[in-house]
C-alpha cells in the first residue's frame, strides 16, 4: 500500500498559511505605528493577508468536502480550488519580492524588513507545497478519466476472502 502524501502536505499548507498571516498582519500593523507615520500597508503585503485567509478557506474545503459531502468534491472543483489557490500564492510572493526588491528597500535594515522578507520565503514555499499539490489532483483527473467523478480522497477498499 502506497504513503499517502496528501494529508502531510496539508498540514505543512495551514502551518505556512498561518505564519505568512502572522508575519503580514504583524507588517500592516507596524505600518500603522506612530514610527512609521501611519503609512496605509502596502496592497502587496494585504493581498498576502487575504491569500492566507483564502488558503484556510480552500484547506476547509479540500480536507471536509470530501469527508462529509462527498458530492461537493467532484475531481474539477478540487482542481479548481487547487489551481486557483496556487496562482494566488505565486501572485503574492512574486509582488511582495518585487515590492522588497524596490530601491526603497535597500536601506532598510531591522524586523521590519526581515519581516518581509521573511513572508515573502514562506509564501514562495507556500507556492511550491501547492504546486505539488495541484499535481497530485491533476494527476487523479487524467488517470480518472472516463471513469466516474468520485473524490479524490475515497478509496475503494476490496474485502478479502
Amino acid at each position: 500500500m502506497a504513503f499517502n502524501f496528501t494529508l502531510p502536505l496539508r498540514v505543512i499548507q495551514a502551518i505556512f498559511a498561518l505564519i505568512v498571516l502572522a508575519l503580514t498582519a504583524w507588517v500592516a500593523s507596524v505600518f500603522h505605528d506612530a514610527f512609521y507615520y501611519h503609512y496605509d500597508s502596502p496592497s502587496q503585503n494585504n493581498f498576502l493577508i487575504f491569500t492566507s485567509i483564502w488558503t484556510f478557506l480552500a484547506l476547509a474545503y479540500l480536507l471536509l468536502a470530501p469527508m462529509v459531502m462527498p458530492s461537493l468534491a467532484h475531481k474539477f472543483a478540487v482542481l479548481g480550488v487547487e489551481v486557483l489557490t496556487m496562482l494566488f500564492w505565486f501572485a503574492g510572493f512574486i509582488a511582495l519580492a518585487v515590492y522588497i526588491s524596490d530601491t526603497i528597500f535597500d536601506y532598510c535594515t531591522g524586523g521590519f524588513c526581515s519581516g518581509l522578507k521573511a513572508a515573502c520565503v514562506f509564501a514562495a514555499f507556500e507556492w511550491l507545497l501547492f504546486t505539488a499539490t495541484t499535481i497530485l489532483s491533476a494527476l487523479h483527473v487524467f488517470r480518472s478519466r472516463g471513469a466516474s467523478s468520485k473524490p479524490a480522497a475515497e478509496v475503494n477498499v476490496q474485502s478479502g476472502v
